[in-house]
């Protein structure tokens, strides 16, 4: 089977996108893990774009796991940019598992979008039983056997935990990130963000995604880190997240809604060979 698909990243974090508006493919798990293996054509995530009568279009995301994710900012962003040069609109806005979500394309690759109202209750993250989100004492070990104590749950329409430490570096997130990912307390699992706050409009983090591992950037992290540090008075209510390769900047407005603004990549065409 030959998939005319495409190839697209936000900040390093890279997407294989299928077109199926026209026609199903109907791809099996074992499928979607193949195309996301990096010894084969490899991504963090593939994005299926659907047609919707209603809106722009609907989006699935998939993990590299092979299992679903309700919500991905950068690849959203970057839909919202591949749909943007076919229909020419400057507002683009899609269906997700997590809701509807609407981006604006500003030009030069800059794209914002509306991620939503943060969720903070507990079982909203949802967590296996109550507990304070705003400190939920989870233990992580440094690479000196240094204990940090912490964790802060928000849901930016996937479940985070963030940590803000004084040197992400001195953390094996290889480790750390799939230890705390399958936690007992999180029954759908969820993403890891270190993070630090270098003043108050920048923070730098390393993410660990669930279903996906150790990625180059993740926009749902930068918003769920954003929306911690403003719960921590850490940062004001807008503030730069910086990963590997640049900047997302995450700012919440007066309803309490996040905004993400940020670059994305040129368009690749690809064919892939099931």
């Amino acid at each position: 089977m030959d998939i005319k698909a495409f190839k697209m990243d936000g900040l390093g974090n890279d997407f294989v996108i299928i077109d199926q508006r026209i026609h199903d493919l109907n791809l099996s798990k074992d499928q979607i893990i193949k195309i996301c293996d990096r010894s084969f054509i490899g991504c963090d995530q593939l994005i299926l774009i659907k047609k919707n009568r209603e809106i722009d279009a609907g989006l699935e995301f998939y993990n590299s796991d092979g299992s679903t994710s309700g919500a991905c900012g950068n690849g959203t962003r970057c839909i919202a940019d591949f749909l943007s040069k076919e229909n020419n609109q400057k507002e683009i806005t899609v269906w997700t598992s997590s809701g509807l979500l609407k981006s604006k394309i500003l030009g030069n690759n800059l794209v914002e979008t509306e991620i939503g109202i943060p969720k903070t209750n507990w079982e909203e993250i949802p967590l296996s039983r109550k507990l304070d989100t705003k400190d939920l004492g989870i233990e992580i070990i440094d690479k000196n056997n240094n204990k940090h104590i912490g964790g802060i749950a928000v849901n930016v329409g996937n479940p985070h935990i963030i940590f803000f430490v004084n040197d992400i570096e001195s953390f094996d997130l290889k480790k750390v990130g799939p230890e705390i990912e399958n936690y007992e307390l999180f029954p759908e699992k969820c993403n890891v963000t270190l993070a630090k706050v270098l003043n108050k409009n920048l923070i730098k983090v390393k993410v660990w995604e669930r279903g996906a591992g150790l990625t180059k950037a993740c926009g749902t992290a930068a918003c769920a880190t954003a929306v911690a540090a403003n719960i921590k008075s850490l940062v004001g209510k807008t503030t730069d997240i910086e990963f590997t390769l640049g900047k997302l900047t995450i700012s919440i407005d007066e309803k309490n809604s996040i905004h993400m603004k940020g670059p994305v990549s040129n368009i690749k065409n690809i064919e892939i060979k099931l």
